[in-house]
């Protein structure tokens, strides 16, 4: 039976040829995912690792450690602790760091980096002058306020050099520096992408925290003193709210956060790889089902002269071992491809990486190989097991034996309470409070329901197809015939369409309403034409709404600013705005009071939290600011708050003087003349048209959300695509295999008169039905998937309605029928040159 098994891969080799292609290609996506994710972990942590290797220990501000008298953020490092840190036994050197955010325009005004790495920093030097942490490659260290150094990354993909003038931005304000230096770093951020600027020590405290101050301290033991005993002799030193820790735990500690980080792109790249896998299953089965229906009177001589059950079984079994083994072993080689492709298409982007080998890991290869084959396995168990149940007698009969009413029946009735159940569970989970799980499970249930369903379904869509085909005559007739006269093999092929179009329309569905509800809260809660913000979302200096307040253009304006604070004993931010002006700028709807009573220990409170503290109008509370003063507040106004305007809000005149730190988080305007281009033109030269800052109209900010989630979409669509690729296999395999089961009756079909043309007719429209089938199919479930998952979101985004992409949906439905089309250009040239004589011949 070895041998037989054996000699039938052989014998049709062809035939398998496509199911070898769907298992290749869903070990590839595993492979290339692990692969992947190994490499790109592996570099960064590396590349952590030596960041820190000239940090024994650092010290930090610890602002877990909570202070009830003073809820704000730690207090940076004193010079005085970076003085002891240095006389300390154990340490050889102490460095004081200073580190924020600095934005770096290339030449054509446009930001160098990835945004929140871009970073800044300060160049300590050592005894000898030099800072060990940032050799220079040319150049000098920066000395004074008007010096900068750059990365030499940076440099190169800025094009500058020793002697240009750059303009950099801090929190707002373009700073007009002096490119003295470039040097080179082992910085994570940098190796990722990032920018790094360093000024000297005096000009960063100035612009990330206060003269004499620092955000870190590392330390370098003395040649015989290890870090924990290093770390022992700083914990002595330590003051209220700091913590120190050894270069080796904040490697370990930084190397777990990016292995954490990359397991969730590794989870989500996996759960795709798994649906293409899903796809490819159906595909597997639907092939192995045909390979066995083909070979029904083979299988049943070897019964009629002494095979028993379980061999013939075995025999479909070791098939499939081959046919996986082969294809898992092809697929992790295209996988470690895809590794290495992926990284490089990042590296195209500017996305760049850190440098490293390529990591291929025994998880990869073990995972690789194992899912391939099992996969392949599993799926021809059933086709085998059936065919172990041919009958001898078979063999006189006729090889294509049609279903039984019985096994209809119960197929359907299966598939009618799998779908039911599914429904049912469906619409429980839209009216509960937390219905993710049960909506999940109805989902799977669902879809198998309707992949059990899917041969039942198929006759009465494909009949209402008739009209259309008939127009074709009887390429079109035949097509129709061809399509449902076997069902499961129909329905097999189609399933593997409908469930990546499923997805696809579904997530469609949920992103477009929740960017329309995002997109309409922000339109009915901001009256201001203009938001005035950092690019990165870092704070913004309170000199740009100074500049902005006083311009002539410029009708009304307030900065909003955010405190910690404490209130009755929990951590509540505190907000604060113009609120003389707010009222003109913002459409919130009150409850109770409104705007006209903030100022002074007047508030305005969103209408959950004073639900959750029972507040009401005049109801009072006890604030801990974050400079430790208390205040006793009073509530003039409670309000429906939203995803963009919520919290407690107080004029900024009552809060500004306990703040550690004046800083904006963005600056709303309205303007004499409105929204227009000359009025933004006119905004951005003021600020001088600094890149790190962004002036948005709601336009401009409903734009962003539409770009945000279209490049989520995107990605999704990418990963998706291997889904609907593997999906399109299927149904050139089906075809393929089809043609190849109906080679005497086209044989036929020649000799009575019909051409090649009707012959390829044929075999197109009967590929554009099954695959317009599957594609309703998946957008119908889809759009259903889409709207319940919607019903989840309604309670937390009030703003949500349902919004039925009709325009991509048309576009999915054409999609479905290109893959129609182009799936049925190999099946349909086959058939047509099929040798008419031989054809009729052939059994």
């Amino acid at each position: 039976m070895f041998r037989t098994a054996l000699r039938n891969v052989l014998a049709h080799k062809a035939r398998l040829l496509m199911t070898v292609l769907a298992v290749l290609l869903g070990v590839a996506f595993v492979a290339g995912t692990l692969v992947f994710t190994s490499t790109i972990s592996d570099a960064y942590q590396k590349s952590s690792e030596k960041g820190f290797t000239s940090v024994d220990v650092a010290i930090q501000p610890d602002d877990s450690d909570d202070d009830k008298d003073a809820p704000g953020d730690a207090p940076k490092l004193p010079q005085s602790l970076l003085d002891q840190a240095k006389k300390l036994p154990g340490a050889e050197s102490a460095t004081g760091t200073v580190t924020g955010f600095a934005a770096i325009p290339d030449k054509d005004g446009k930001l160098v980096g990835d945004g929140f790495a871009s970073s800044g920093g300060n160049y300590f030097p050592s005894k000898d002058g030099k800072d060990p942490r940032y050799p220079m490659k040319e150049g000098k260290a920066p000395s004074n306020v008007r010096e900068v150094a750059l990365d030499s990354k940076t440099a190169d993909r800025a094009d500058y050099k020793v002697g240009d003038r750059i303009d950099v931005s801090v929190d707002g304000p373009v700073l007009k520096q002096k490119v003295v230096g470039i040097f080179t770093t082992d910085d994570g951020n940098v190796a990722a992408g990032g920018s790094l600027a360093l000024f000297d020590t005096k000009t960063a405290q100035k612009l990330y925290a206060e003269p004499g101050q620092y955000t870190g301290i590392e330390l370098t033991a003395k040649a015989g003193t290890s870090q924990d005993a290093l770390k022992s002799q700083v914990e002595k030193i330590l003051p209220k709210r700091t913590e120190a820790d050894t270069g080796k735990k904040l490697a370990d500690d930084q190397a777990e956060e990016i292995k954490n980080g990359m397991s969730g792109m590794r989870t989500g790249m996996l759960a795709f790889a798994g649906i293409a896998l899903f796809v490819g299953i159906f595909i597997i089965a639907n092939t192995f089902t045909m390979l066995v229906a083909q070979r029904t009177k083979e299988l049943a001589l070897m019964r009629a002269v002494g095979a028993s059950r379980r061999q013939v079984t075995r025999s479909v079994l070791i098939e499939a071992t081959v046919v996986g083994t082969i294809a898992a072993a092809t697929g992790l080689l295209a996988g470690i491809g895809i590794g290495a492709g992926l990284r490089s298409l990042l590296n195209s982007t500017g996305a760049t990486v850190p440098d490293g080998p390529l990591v291929v890991t025994p998880t990869a290869i073990g995972a690789s190989l194992f899912v391939g084959i099992v996969v392949t396995v599993l799926a021809a168990w059933l086709p085998g097991r059936r065919a172990a149940k041919i009958p001898p007698v078979a063999a006189m009969g006729s090889v294509h034996a049609p279903q039984t009413t019985r096994g209809l029946v119960v197929r359907n009735t299966i598939g009618a309470l799998f779908a039911g159940v599914g429904i049912a569970l469906v619409l429980a989970a839209t009216s509960m409070d937390d219905g993710k799980v049960p909506m999940g499970i109805g989902a799977v249930l669902l879809l198998i329901g309707v992949f059990v369903l899917t041969p039942l379904l198929s006759r009465p869509m494909i009949a209402a197809a008739a009209p259309v085909l008939n127009f074709f005559g009887m390429p079109g007739k035949l097509a129709r015939q061809n399509a449902v006269r076997n069902p499961r093999r129909t329905a097999a092929t189609a399933s593997a369409l409908m469930i990546g179009l499923t997805l696809i329309t579904g997530l469609t569905v949920i992103a477009g309403g929740v960017q329309n509800a995002i997109d309409k809260m922000a339109r009915d809660s901001i009256k201001a034409d203009y938001i005035v913000s950092m690019a990165s979302m870092t704070s913004l200096s309170p000199d740009v709404g100074k500049k902005l307040e006083n311009l002539d253009a410029v009708k009304e304006s307030s900065p909003l600013r955010m405190s910690p604070s404490r209130i009755d004993g929990k951590k509540t931010d505190l907000a604060g705005v113009n609120g003389k002006v707010i009222g003109n700028l913002t459409e919130l709807k009150f409850t109770e009071g409104s705007f006209a009573g903030l100022g002074g220990d007047r508030v305005v409170v969103d209408e959950d939290l004073a639900e959750d503290r029972g507040w009401k109008v005049g109801s009072s509370f006890t604030t801990t600011f974050e400079d430790g003063k208390k205040s006793r507040l009073v509530v003039s106004g409670v309000y429906e708050g939203n995803l963009i305007i919520s919290g407690v809000m107080m004029d900024n005149a009552a809060l500004t003087p306990h703040l550690d730190e004046i800083t904006d988080f963005q600056v709303m305007l309205k303007t004499k003349d409105g929204v227009s281009g000359d009025v933004k033109d006119s905004l951005e030269k003021a600020l001088g048209d600094n890149p790190a800052i962004k002036v948005q109209d709601m336009d401009d900010v409903s734009n962003e959300i539409a770009k945000l989630i279209s490049l989520m979409l995107n990605m999704l669509y990418g990963l998706l695509a291997m889904a609907v690729i593997v999906a399109v296999l299927g149904v050139v395999n089906t075809l393929a295999m089809s043609v190849f089961e109906r080679s005497q009756e086209i044989g036929m079909l020649r000799a009575i008169g019909l051409d090649r043309k009707g012959i390829k007719r044929m075999v197109r429209l009967e590929s554009l039905v099954i695959s317009l089938f599957g594609g309703v199919l998946g957008i119908g479930l889809g759009v259903f998937f889409g709207w319940a998952a919607g019903e989840l979101i309604a309670p937390s985004l009030s703003t949500y309605e349902l919004v039925l992409p009709w325009g991509r949906m048309g576009i999915f439905l054409v999609l479905a029928a290109v893959v129609g089309v182009l799936a049925a250009l190999w099946p349909a040239r086959r058939a047509a040159k099929l040798d008419m004589l031989s054809a009729i011949k052939a059994e």
